[in-house]
């Protein structure tokens, strides 16, 4: 087997289980085409070409290539293809199934990716129907929480979806382990309806939103009163929203956020 390149956060599946769950957690069927990014080994990606009409894996590391094109050979549902999926995921998303194209997110990804990936595949359309991934545990936890332990990135996925974890994934599932441990987290219910049924643009929303997180120790009035340019003014969109003076950004549950973004509109 090759050896991991640790630049490239490559941590490879080892535990059966893991790709079962990942592969159950999903709900697939022979209709679905499914985005796979980082498919290393390929490991995963045998697997999911028993379960859905097309498979197509991004991978980044050009020695694991030539492997994966071998698999492609023998599976005509499976496409790869060789680049960053950070700089290659708007072409991807207006290609996935041709004139159809709803997909399926689930992969065993490069926690470092994790925050921009998520934001790719979310804030932009066509979005996945799900995600299904491996994560970094305590990113997972994050991106669950509820109020007073909010944050930018957990607002960012749950205005779009629903998170949950799955199951947590102990380091002996990797290769090599991770000095982290790892969790299976699903987003289900991914849409913009939230955006629709609040009037708002995802872009006006996440300016305000930005602001209200700039500086995590400051109350949400300070932070406001800063990016607005005028204290009054965030002064008057608390009162108006409800809300105490004092309250921190992590307080605010999405449909609050959703208030104050349209009294700052």
């Amino acid at each position: 087997m090759k050896t991991p390149n640790k630049l490239l956060g490559q941590n490879f599946l080892k535990c059966r289980w893991v790709i079962d769950t990942l592969i159950n957690t999903a709900n697939l069927n022979m209709s679905d085409t499914v985005l796979e990014i980082g498919p290393g080994t390929g490991v995963l990606t045998q697997e999911l070409l028993k379960k859905v009409k097309k498979v197509i894996a991004v991978e980044k590391d050009k020695s694991l290539i030539e492997n994966l094109q071998k698999l492609a050979a023998k599976n005509p549902n499976l496409e790869i293809i060789e680049g960053d999926i950070l700089t290659r995921l708007n072409f991807l998303k207006k290609n996935l199934g041709g004139q159809d194209t709803s997909y399926k997110v689930v992969a065993n990804i490069p926690y470092y990716l994790t925050s921009r990936l998520l934001r790719q595949l979310l804030e932009e359309g066509p979005r996945p129907e799900s995600i299904v991934i491996t994560i970094q545990k305590e990113v997972g936890m994050r991106i669950c929480a509820h109020p007073p332990k909010m944050s930018l990135l957990s607002l960012s996925v749950q205005v779009f979806g629903r998170p949950e974890i799955i199951k947590e994934v102990p380091p002996e599932c990797f290769w090599p382990k991770p000095k982290v441990s790892s969790a299976i987290l699903k987003i289900a219910g991914i849409s913009d309806n939230f955006f629709q049924i609040n009037n708002l643009s995802p872009s006006h929303f996440f300016k305000i939103a930005k602001i209200g997180f700039s500086q995590k120790r400051k109350f949400l009035l300070n932070n406001l009163a800063k990016g607005l340019g005028d204290k009054t003014l965030a002064k008057n969109i608390l009162e108006k929203a409800g809300l105490d003076p004092k309250i921190r950004a992590e307080g605010l549950t999405p449909e609050k956020w959703a208030e104050i973004a349209r009294l700052c509109a």
